[in-house]
């Protein structure tokens, strides 16, 4: 097995970390109640998906 002769400076090191950051998931408004939701999802909030009830969300409760 190989091993490293010289050490990496820090710029190397970090020109391969640039990819490494995490990205904000995408959200969407829900039509029922304006909160921020994930796309293609149900509502934690009221529970609502494309103009209908399909869980109890914490409103209900």
């Amino acid at each position: 097995m190989a091993n490293p002769k010289r050490r990496h400076s820090k710029a190397r090191r970090d020109r391969r970390r640039t990819h490494d950051a995490l990205t904000t998931p995408p959200t969407a408004t829900c039509d029922n109640c304006g909160e921020a939701k994930m796309p293609h999802r149900a509502c934690p909030h009221c529970g609502h998906y494309r103009g209908r009830e399909v869980i109890e969300g914490k409103e209900s409760l």
